[in-house]
């Protein structure tokens, strides 16, 4: 789907039409520049590559220098690809929030907080292991049984055990755009989306 890269911005609330206060989500979007134009015949598939927020040149790889000069355009921090663009564009061309002015629903994808190393009733939503009495002492948290002895002597793959929990690209779906602010390059959504504030996400059609 086409869409742009932006930034989360943090979150704030408006009031609708008939006075409820709505949770509302401020993104900065754009503007992003076009760096590279896939076609059909050179790279099997139609996509454009955008760029979002320059950065220094003493920070870009020769690989990356060379790439960006020949789109005509400043180093970029954040690269992304989209597909499905209406319109044809060419290399340099900036794509600003205002593609997103007739849109009514995004889709908004980014990287969870990540939470650390954590145990099942948090990262599972595990109950405990039952009542306090019969000799219960410290393992109201504990997982419990992970599998028998004797058969199969293994433990199958998938189990839900401790471990590392959050950091992971998430995709949070059909999220109402209720404002667009092409004069500070800001998209208010309804709702919240992942990540922590100033992180990156890409916001699709």
């Amino acid at each position: 789907m086409p869409g742009l890269i932006g930034k989360k911005i943090g979150m704030t609330s408006v009031f609708s039409a008939d006075g409820k206060n709505i949770p509302c989500t401020v993104i900065e979007v754009g503007p992003c520049v076009v760096t590279q134009v896939k076609t059909v015949e050179n790279d099997g598939y139609a996509a454009l590559q955008l760029g979002f927020i320059e950065k220094k040149e003493k920070h870009t790889t020769k690989p990356e220098a060379g790439h960006f000069a020949k789109a005509g355009v400043a180093p970029q921090r954040h690269l992304a690809e989209f597909k499905n663009f209406e319109g044809e564009y060419k290399l340099g061309d900036t794509i600003t929030v205002d593609f997103l002015n007739d849109t009514k629903f995004v889709d908004v994808i980014g990287t969870s907080k990540g939470k650390g190393y954590q145990g099942v009733v948090k990262r599972h939503g595990f109950g405990g292991v039952g009542q306090s009495t019969h000799g219960q002492h410290n393992r109201l948290r504990a997982p419990g049984s992970i599998g028998a002895c004797s058969y199969p002597a293994k433990v199958f793959k998938g189990m839900r055990m401790a471990g590392q929990m959050g950091h992971d690209r998430v995709t949070v779906q059909n999220l109402q755009v209720v404002k667009v602010m092409p004069e500070n390059n800001l998209l208010i959504v309804k709702g919240s989306i992942p990540g922590h504030k100033g992180s990156i996400v890409l916001i699709e059609k």
